[in-house]
């Protein structure tokens, strides 16, 4: 099982990435093997990923290369 976390601040303040932070510290449980954040002024994302299929090659990027 794996876990995402998000914020979207309407106000457009920027996301404290220590918020973030600790949103996926309370999702590691979900995920142990692996875990993400990105940061786009005030959205904010964060993932923890438990491998079970594909361990090795599995891992997942929050973002590419195609994404703006």
């Amino acid at each position: 099982m794996c876990g995402i976390s998000g914020v979207l601040n309407f106000n457009r303040k920027p996301v404290s990435p220590d918020i973030l932070d600790t949103m996926i510290r309370m999702l590691a449980h979900r995920g142990p093997d692996a875990n993400g954040v990105v940061l786009e002024r005030e959205l904010g994302l964060a993932h923890a990923r438990l491998s079970i299929i594909d361990v090795v090659g599995g891992q997942q990027p929050m973002h590419n290369a195609d994404s703006s």
